[in-house]
């Protein structure tokens, strides 16, 4: 059993109890758990990346988002300036990896052969990726659901991996949507982050369970819940995440729609300080095959991609940063599911309104395949 931790040994200056239960603790900037890591002692918090953020790289009239999401404990009130919102949660464990993701993410010098050799027992994905360029970022924009997840060590999540170097040296940086209730203690989507240099070995862990990830937003709580959802053939809701590398300060930028969450220093990592070499965007769920049996837990919507919008879940206007500062389209993008019969993803036509774009997902074990 991995130790358990809070996101903070320091006093709130104010905590808000929201109407979900989740209580946000208020704590100073310079407070913040970051800055218990050893690399970051005389840290001077950046306050906004040195281009604008709302700049080409992210247009902020963009129509996207037909439907408002929030995070539920903003109804309930704020946080004061100079203090940032911190997810209390006695409970949290501090990493993803209590079991052991062998070849997780997609490096560089990955062939068919090595997709195929990711654990089918364990972890299990349907994901798009690009790979072999020097990349400074990603985006995308993903609904929102509430998948099933059959017990409390299965977790199922929607997420971006910006990814650096291949086998033991992986680096990374994720953020995304999660119903994990081994660390959060519930079965609500919530906002995460999270972050590795050594392919989920000793280092990294979600949001600010651990000292790394710089907070600099008063709005955005990571690890709070996410509402509303998406509803089967209703209203569909979601978010846009934004990751870019910013060269001048040397750090790796989080947005949330137009807001700037904070950022992940270069200096906590190898193959990230210079570029990423893999773009994931996708879907990944933990089976333990509880009573022998594929697990039934859910990825995206719990449908299979071939029933479209409102009915699958979707990532769209799919979008890379070169080493140019500039947005583009992913090119050539690949497809990776670990097992069809349970979990997929569709590649759309690239289209106006949604750029690039897919479908994934699926209902773990279901009539046709037990």
């Amino acid at each position: 059993m991995l130790s358990l931790c809070d996101a903070s040994n320091n006093t709130p200056i104010k905590s808000i109890k929201s109407q979900d239960g989740d209580i946000i603790d208020c704590i100073h900037i310079y407070d913040q758990p970051a800055f218990d890591h050893p690399l970051l002692k005389n840290h001077t918090i950046l306050m906004r990346p040195s281009f604008h953020p709302n700049s080409e790289l992210l247009n902020p009239h963009s129509q996207e988002n037909t439907n408002s999401i929030t995070q539920s404990w903003q109804l309930s009130g704020k946080c004061p300036d100079n203090t940032i919102p911190i997810l209390r949660n006695q409970n949290a464990r501090k990493t993803k990896k209590y079991v052991m993701k062998q070849n997780e993410t997609v490096s560089q010098s990955s062939s068919d052969d090595d997709m195929k050799s990711l654990d089918p027992y364990t972890h299990e994905y349907a994901i798009a990726y690009v790979q072999g360029d020097k990349y400074h970022g990603a985006k995308a924009t993903i609904n929102v659901w509430q998948p099933y997840v059959q017990n409390r060590i299965e977790f199922s999540l929607s997420q971006i991996w910006v990814v650096g170097g291949h086998d033991s040296t992986i680096n990374t940086v994720e953020a995304g949507w999660t119903v994990d209730p081994s660390v959060f203690g519930d079965n609500k989507p919530r906002l995460f982050t999270y972050w590795t240099r050594d392919h989920y070995g000793s280092t990294g862990c979600y949001n600010m369970f651990c000292p790394g990830f710089v907070q600099t937003s008063t709005k955005i709580a990571l690890g709070a819940n996410i509402s509303p959802v998406s509803t089967y053939h209703g209203p569909q809701f979601d978010i846009s995440l934004y990751i870019v590398k910013d060269e001048q300060f040397a750090v790796w930028w989080l947005q949330l729609g137009n807001d700037v969450v904070g950022y992940w220093p270069t200096s906590l990592f190898t193959n990230l300080a210079d570029s990423a070499s893999t773009i994931q965007w996708g879907g990944e769920v933990i089976n333990l095959k509880p009573n022998g049996q594929h697990t039934t837990t859910q990825m995206g919507s719990g449908h299979f991609p071939e029933e479209g919008f409102k009915g699958a879940s979707y990532f769209k206007n799919l979008q890379v940063v070169d080493v140019s500062k500039t947005l583009r389209s992913p090119g050539t993008l690949y497809t990776f599911a670990a097992n069809s019969n349970y979990y997929r993803i569709l590649l759309e036509k690239s289209s106006d309104a949604w750029g690039n774009y897919f479908y994934y997902g699926g209902p773990g074990r279901n009539a046709n395949c037990p």
